[in-house]
């Protein structure tokens, strides 16, 4: 495709994708109050947690402008989210003329996988939060409120659903990796104790309050699945091993890619060769 066509297709998809992110944002400015609630639910549940011993936890707005601008930011996050089957789709559209079939596949499974894992993350961010929270509204000292800002509450809510989210997208890119030929199973299983000792530094920095019973909370489902991901890994490559060693020995290579050159190849006897080339001449 020519530099021109592909700027203008580019165009077109940006187009779609920015009406899209409007009519989102528009729906969510219609469902504010109920949007809004359901961010402030972890909230609402520490601060009934905090009257009950006697403190006071406070969702404040400081600014004059701030309740337009908690809307505006309340209504993007909706309409970013609302209209994410239309961008990443205008996005899979755009990147797939580039790709081979097979890779085509692979990035359909990849969404069709990672939809669902992401939601896991961001369900387990918003059961885990309100008892994170409590954790760090603990250490005030007495005789002193807590004046929580909107738009840092929200800067905090939304940082700890997507590293949780993302979290949970992490075996799946081991698994593309191992069907893209980077990694083996073996390989994992070989690395088993760097990938809990990473998984356990990712967990500690990315939960809000780095107390164990939230860090075994991610860690512990991340562990889960990267095991299953590593059978899977597994047992891809002993599909791929069974499928080479049933094909003959050019079909088992894809066309872009360079088979290797056998060298054990028997001493041939140069007299012959002369003798036949002296015949065929004559």
């Amino acid at each position: 495709m020519p530099l021109v066509e592909h700027l203008r297709e580019l165009r077109g998809r940006v187009l779609k994708v920015g009406l899209a992110l409007v009519l989102g944002m528009v729906v969510g400015w219609i469902y504010y109050a109920e949007i809004f609630s359901f961010l402030a639910k972890p909230f609402e549940n520490v601060v009934a947690a905090a009257q009950a011993e006697g403190r006071d936890v406070t969702l404040a707005l400081t600014g004059v402008a701030d309740p337009f601008v908690l809307q505006v930011q309340v209504s993007a996050l909706a309409g970013l989210l609302l209209s994410s089957p239309i961008w990443l789709y205008q996005l899979w559209r755009f990147v797939t003329p580039g790709l081979h079939k097979h890779e085509r596949r692979w990035g359909i499974a990849f969404v069709i996988v990672a939809v669902p894992l992401f939601a896991t993350g961001v369900a387990l961010a918003y059961l885990v939060l309100p008892y994170g929270l409590e954790i760090l509204f603990g250490f005030t000292p007495d005789n002193v409120e807590n004046i929580v800002s909107v738009d840092r509450y929200l800067s905090f809510f939304i940082r700890t659903v997507v590293v949780f989210g993302v979290g949970f997208l992490m075996p799946l890119m081991l698994v593309l990796l191992n069907f893209a030929g980077v990694l083996t199973g073996q390989r994992l299983i070989s690395w088993w104790r760097w990938i809990i000792f990473v998984v356990f530094i990712f967990a500690a920095v990315a939960t809000p309050t780095g107390d164990p019973i939230n860090l075994v909370l991610l860690a512990g489902p991340m562990l889960i699945l990267i095991v299953i991901a590593i059978g899977v890994c597994l047992l891809n490559d002993r599909r791929r091993a069974r499928r080479r060693g049933n094909e003959s020995q050019y079909d088992a290579w894809d066309d872009d890619e360079i088979s290797p050159l056998n060298l054990d190849v028997d001493e041939v006897d140069v007299s012959e060769l002369d003798t036949k080339d002296r015949d065929s001449s004559t």
